[in-house]
């Protein structure tokens, strides 16, 4: 990443999600047991420096977060085509107490999550870390 300074100020370091500031989806690879990485396009949302995914508990990403929470991402289209650079991340797999702050940053940026008709008692959240380049 690039450092930049003005004059008279202290040098500013991007935060690690600036890349992904203005994305619709990003590609969220996870890895199974052999190492294999595991794309997936998803949707997210950014608040007080974390990244928050919406999946569900019966998925393969879930599952392989369980088993090696490390994570990486990338800015995407829809159709998971990579239109940016990785930056690796660690998941977590947020609480039901912990899930309305995710579900209030996912419903502030997409529509479609203010229905509640859409969500499943399977959906679960994940908070997703950036680490510094």
């Amino acid at each position: 990443m690039r450092r930049w300074q003005q004059q008279g100020q202290p040098t500013i370091e991007p935060a690690p999600a600036a890349p992904l500031q203005d994305q619709k989806y990003i590609s969220l690879a996870t890895f199974r047991r052999s190492g294999q990485q595991v794309q997936t396009p998803v949707w997210f949302a950014e608040q007080a420096g974390q990244l928050y995914v919406m999946t569900r508990s019966d998925s393969g990403k879930f599952k392989r977060i369980r088993n090696q929470p490390q994570v990486r991402l990338a800015a995407c289209t829809a159709r998971g085509k990579v239109t940016g650079a990785w930056i690796d991340g660690q998941a977590r797999i947020l609480d039901r107490a912990e899930e309305g702050a995710a579900r209030q940053a996912l419903a502030r940026k997409y529509f479609l999550m203010r229905f509640p008709w859409l969500w499943s008692r399977k959906n679960i959240f994940l908070e997703i870390t950036l680490r510094p380049a």
